[in-house]
């Protein structure tokens, strides 16, 4: 096999783990939003899909410090709402829709952190919202 298709079967196999971590994630955030609905706070939910998570055997931090530097200092620090197996950044909302300023605030995570993917979910509305986004 030449470096080119053991490189190819290597992306191949981090993207099907990704896609297998994000399918349990979605499933985690179903079930509870099935359970609790809509109307709650954010921290509700984010509680309770860390629990939901952390049922599944995955790995869920809550509030995970996120620093930005720029030209050698730091220049902002924000905290993401979830990190799962320190790979996937979960941002949870409970708003009437999402808007740009919240895919945003995603994508921002994402180069601040130098992870590939976050989930944007909206728990604010009757029907879950999900937006997965990609650097």
């Amino acid at each position: 096999m030449n470096t080119d298709e053991h490189r190819s079967k290597e992306v191949g196999r981090l993207l099907r783990e990704h896609d297998a971590l994000t399918e349990s994630i979605l499933g985690c955030a179903f079930t509870m939003a099935n359970t609790l609905g809509a109307g709650f706070l954010e921290k509700v939910y984010e509680d309770a899909l860390a629990h939901e998570i952390r049922k599944v055997g995955l790995k869920a931090e809550q509030q995970v410090g996120i620093t930005v530097h720029y030209d050698g200092i730091v220049v902002g620090t924000y905290a993401a709402d979830l990190m799962v197996e320190s790979r996937l950044v979960v941002e949870l909302k409970a708003c009437k829709s999402l808007e740009d300023i919240h895919v945003a605030q995603c994508l921002n995570y994402l180069k601040a952190t130098g992870i590939h993917t976050c989930l944007l979910l909206n728990f604010g509305t009757p029907k879950l919202q999900i937006r997965r986004l990609s650097l």
